[in-house]
């Protein structure tokens, strides 16, 4: 169990290596599910292109949605884009950025899909089966068929057992043709995506630099605060928990008349320490007010510091603009005044 958290805990603490993984995971996965897939074309010439586009579409649809909902970040998205605006403004250009970033990666295990997918060639050739040229491949002298009769002819190419127009088009011919199309088209596919994914990763930041850097910077700092943000209100629930069932076991004692067997009593360095972590917060009410607060009215961006650089060297405090200087308590304390 303890290699499982240290893995965990790794995972956790390397998120963006950890959604590559997700994704590379689920690129493989779908090309195990094409595989193991039991692909039977219906070989009716109503039914077969809607069943192979189907087939070539709804499940990297499918794959792509998967991809948003297993990253942690979509609920970021939201929170950030959907939040009051507050005491700190909403960036477009930074909400844009993490929607690409989710995007890049969710659509990496449909690609796979759809590239597995053409250049196998079979839902291809189910799909487009009725569109064989048989003026060019078969037998251009065959008549005595009307245009329903051939197409119900040529719509049973890729059923092997049940294929009767070796007379019209030789069913070698027409799945050779079909798949040699669609394997072309697969390769095409494979090389837009690489060059795509090429000049995202590589010539958007060489063209879009400081923007660049000023969206990747900021969608951290969200990512981050609100891991920092979770995780002191594990803390001081934890400890709120704690000292709440002290005073329940306390209470308990005394209205049993059991006072006079006394249990022994926290230090007051452990008496201190527990009233820290608990930040001034210590009713219900109050911490419900806090988080709405936080939901409301974020705090702004903007850090008190001494001193400030600026083009001609370093200016004092009182040269610039007030700044609000808000440590991790009187920040607590300030939303749970509002």
């Amino acid at each position: 169990m303890d290699k499982f958290r240290m893995i965990f805990q790794f995972l956790q603490s390397n998120q963006e290596s950890f959604m590559n993984g997700i994704c590379g995971i689920m690129a493989l996965a779908s090309a195990q599910m094409y595989s193991a897939f039991d692909f039977n074309c219906p070989c009716l010439p109503s039914y077969n292109l809607a069943y192979g586009m189907g087939i070539l579409f709804v499940p990297p649809l499918v794959l792509f949605l998967l991809g948003f909902v297993m990253n942690n970040n979509v609920s970021v998205l939201a929170e950030e884009w959907k939040r009051p605006t507050g005491m700190r403004q909403k960036d477009p250009a930074v909400l844009r950025y993490m929607f690409c970033s989710m995007a890049q990666r969710a659509m990496i295990a449909p690609a796979v899909w759809i590239s597995v997918t053409l250049l196998d060639g079979k839902c291809f050739m189910c799909a487009f089966c009725t569109s064989v040229p048989v003026e060019k491949l078969g037998n251009g002298s065959y008549t005595g068929l009307s245009e329903k009769e051939m197409r119900r002819i040529l719509a049973r190419i890729p059923c092997k057992e049940i294929y009767s127009g070796q007379e019209l088009v030789a069913r070698e011919v027409a799945v050779r043709y079909l798949r040699c199309i669609s394997q072309a088209l697969g390769w095409s596919f494979v090389l837009l995506m690489t060059m795509l994914a090429f000049l995202v990763r590589a010539l958007r930041p060489c063209f879009t630099q400081a923007a660049f850097l000023k969206s990747k910077y900021w969608s951290h700092y969200i990512d981050i605060e609100r891991k920092l943000f979770d995780e002191t209100c594990t803390e001081h629930a934890k400890t709120f928990a704690k000292v709440c069932i002290q005073q329940f076991f306390e209470a308990m004692n005394q209205d049993m008349g059991l006072a006079h067997t006394h249990s022994p009593e926290a230090a007051p360095s452990e008496v201190g320490e527990e009233k820290e972590k608990l930040l001034g917060i210590t009713d219900q009410g109050t911490m419900n007010k806090l988080l709405k607060s936080w939901h409301k009215c974020k705090p702004p961006l903007c850090l008190h510091q001494e001193v400030l650089q600026n083009g001609n060297g370093w200016v004092e405090e009182n040269q610039h603009r007030n700044h609000i200087s808000l440590p991790k308590r009187e920040i607590v304390t300030y939303y749970s005044k509002v």
